[in-house]
């Protein structure tokens, strides 16, 4: 699992080190720098696997497209150098980049595994200095192979390109292959912790018994177009209806389904990034969200969550104080511009009972502060 993040002169940062757990919540104003945090991660991983034995960070691919040097090195304080650090359970591993403003790649000028550090390293696997015989290091299996997802999530369509597993393992950053994945995995073994009860244990019917309870009376059914690369997928709302196409049942359970798919998927020890899961949910759904990634997260798939959602805050804070997670399986961050004085980035604390110990100005208070405005209101 994944111990801390470090970024130095990454975005918005010029220092920030951020504690992680089993599910971490980023939370905070728009451009305060929660999505940049997930897609430090994003590009490690999207390196690592399009480019195994590549010497250079790459800025764009299929998980995320952030332009050049210039746009990723922190414009206030950096000039061509960004880095990265992260603590697992095992090492502490850091890496330096560089590159010209208009570059589109940075160089590896350093890279350090705990007390080992490795300048202008000329060959690198999975961005670590390669030795031969040696197997892969877990922190490289871990973000070769996460998820992804982010809050631009693909909407209903007629029919969804069949790829190969090898090129498409997982749900795409915009849920794009989620029915792919959902298809050919139907009848893989879900993971007892999340099984539901009452349910076969295979992917696509613990799916389908999940989107239940953000949906009452989903039903799903994925079938391959003949002899085409393709597949559709049919929803319906009821027991006593027929399936309809996607575009007939609204935009919540195409946006939900790809997490519920991903979570579904993945296997202890994963590590799954998601953008705003409550997007196109009811408030009830929303907080139905919190508790499943509660229930995600202790199966031991570690999540790092941003959300503007308090539903999906008081679902978890609901997981909490049911004992589904313990309070330090669950951290809170509290991001804030960099202009405001003080510290960039709070960090609230969760008790057994779900209760949150501080609430800085603006971290999920717009309700209480518009109630404000109506005391006395009818009188």
């Amino acid at each position: 699992m994944i111990k801390r993040i470090d970024l130095t002169l990454f975005k918005c940062f010029e220092v920030l080190k951020l504690p992680t757990a089993d599910l971490t919540l980023l939370s905070g104003g728009n451009a305060s720098g929660k999505s940049s945090v997930l897609q430090a991660l994003a590009l490690l991983h999207q390196t690592m696997r399009e480019h195994e034995w590549s010497s250079r960070l790459m800025l764009n691919g299929d998980a995320v497209r952030l332009g050049t040097v210039a746009d990723v090195v922190d414009k206030v304080n950096g000039r061509r150098t960004s880095e990265i650090g992260i603590q697992d359970e095992h090492s502490y591993y850091h890496w330096v980049f560089s590159g010209e403003r208009p570059d589109m790649s940075m160089a590896v000028e350093s890279v350090e595994i705990d007390l080992t550090r490795t300048d202008n390293p000329k060959i690198l696997q999975y961005l670590l200095p390669h030795r031969s015989g040696r197997a892969p290091d877990s922190l490289s299996s871990r973000l070769k192979g996460l998820t992804y997802i982010t809050a631009e999530r693909i909407g209903p369509r007629e029919f969804y390109v069949l790829a190969d597993p090898q090129s498409a393992p997982v749900v795409g950053p915009a849920g794009e292959h989620a029915v792919c994945v959902l298809h050919l995995g139907r009848d893989a073994a879900v993971s007892a912790e999340l099984a539901l009860d009452d349910t076969p244990p295979t992917r696509l019917r613990q799916v389908e018994a999940r989107m239940r309870t953000f949906f009452p009376g989903c039903g799903l059914a994925v079938q391959q177009v003949p002899n085409a690369n393709a597949v559709t997928l049919g929803l319906r709302t009821s027991d006593d209806t027929d399936f309809h196409r996607p575009i007939h049942v609204g935009f919540g359970i195409t946006q939900v389904l790809p997490i519920v798919v991903a979570a579904l998927s993945a296997s202890k020890g994963d590590l799954l990034l998601i953008e705003n899961p409550e997007v196109h949910l009811h408030p009830s759904g929303q907080a139905q969200m919190g508790q499943f990634l509660g229930d995600v997260a202790r199966s031991g798939v570690q999540l790092i969550v941003e959300t503007h959602s308090d539903h999906v805050l008081n679902g978890i804070r609901r997981a909490v104080k049911g004992g589904r997670l313990t309070p330090d399986q669950v951290a809170l961050h509290f991001f804030r511009p960099r202009s405001d004085q003080g510290s960039q980035v709070l960090s609230p604390q969760i008790d057994r009972k779900g209760g949150i110990d501080t609430w800085p100005d603006g971290f999920f208070d717009q309700f209480d502060k518009d109630s404000s405005h109506f005391a006395g209101w009818g009188q």
